[in-house]
C-alpha cells in the first residue's frame, strides 16, 4: 500500500480501509495464537498500513482545520 495511493482517497474511504485493516490484524493475531499463522511478516505489514492510514487521515483533518 502506497501513501500516494492513500492520499488520493477520501476520508470516508480511508476510514473503511482502516476498519478492514484492523479486522485483518485481529484475524492474524487470532491465527498466531492458535498456531495457524503461516505468513508472519503479514502482521508487520498490516500494522504499518494501519499507521500509514491513520497518519494520512490526521494530515487531511489538519489540512481541513486550517
Amino acid at each position: 500500500m502506497n501513501a500516494s495511493d492513500l492520499r488520493e482517497k477520501t476520508p470516508d474511504q480511508l476510514r473503511d480501509e482502516l476498519v478492514s485493516l484492523k479486522k485483518e490484524a485481529f484475524n492474524l493475531r487470532f491465527q498466531q495464537a492458535t498456531s495457524q499463522l503461516e505468513n508472519t511478516s503479514r502482521m508487520r505489514q498490516v500494522r504499518r498500513d494501519v499507521a500509514r492510514v491513520q497518519t494520512i487521515l490526521n494530515q487531511k483533518a489538519q489540512a481541513a482545520a486550517e
